[in-house]
């Protein structure tokens, strides 16, 4: 081959190999429940992310906002919208586990959730009714038949997970029950006190693609990919989420 040709051929092969690249999917809008705020930006930071209570980000999306991806923080909200025909089929890909958590100083003196069934008033921080965290703890108390908390105590009911977090750092509250992975994030600023794993319930996260005109549903999918490729999974286990079998 003479040299003019060769140098011919390079250029086609130059100019071929951009058209034949693999194209990115455009970021997507991810609507995602407040307790994955501190796991799914370092997951993909590229995202546009919307965090807050499961509930109200399912009433949201049935209102018509632009998400083009749902995390829940129950398997609930995203088989509502699917029913609906606004999602395709949820999947679960986290779970989690309830904790209670007090601020730094504990000047309440608790450290059991049975503290909060005797003894003077405290006030506590918990998620309103129709918020997973919120049912979740409410599950919880049933099972170890200390529902008795919510009515002996000053309790205020919070939208999500993160206003309850909010409270107890703040010291706004003396005790609030929070998922293990917003302990994490808490910090030094609160003290992490255990539950009874019998009482536990079964708390897992689901996702759903949204189906809405317009919506970047190639984009989601590719965060979903990222969510369940090693270094998601890996990410989500350092936060304190579970990994559920597949």
């Amino acid at each position: 081959m003479t040299a003019v040709r060769l140098g011919l051929l390079v250029g086609v092969l130059a100019l071929a190999a951009p058209l034949t690249a693999p194209v990115a999917a455009p970021a997507a809008t991810v609507y995602a429940a407040s307790s994955l705020r501190g796991v799914f930006p370092r997951i993909d930071a590229a995202q546009q992310f919307s965090f807050g209570g499961s509930g109200l980000l399912q009433r949201q999306i049935e209102a018509g906002a632009p998400a083009d991806l749902f995390a829940s923080a129950s398997t609930e909200e995203p088989e509502e919208l699917q029913r609906s025909g606004r999602c395709g089929r949820p999947s679960v890909f986290a779970t989690n586990k309830l904790i209670l958590i007090v601020p730094r100083a504990n000047r309440a003196r608790i450290r059991s959730v049975e503290d909060l069934a005797s003894g003077p008033r405290r006030r506590l921080a918990v998620g309103a009714p129709g918020v997973p965290v919120g049912d979740y703890t409410r599950t919880l108390l049933g099972r170890l038949r200390l529902g008795s908390i919510l009515t002996r105590n000053t309790v205020s009911s919070e939208s999500n997970v993160a206003g309850v977090v909010a409270k107890v750092a703040l010291g706004s509250a003396d005790a609030g029950f929070v998922y293990l992975t917003d302990g994490r994030i808490a910090g030094r600023r609160v003290r992490q006190i255990a539950l009874p794993a019998r009482a536990q319930p079964a708390i897992r996260y689901a996702f759903c693609i949204v189906r809405r005109r317009g919506a970047n549903a190639a984009g989601a999918q590719a965060f979903v990919n990222r969510v369940r490729a090693p270094r998601g999974q890996a990410l989500l286990r350092a936060a304190g989420f579970g990994i559920p079998r597949r």
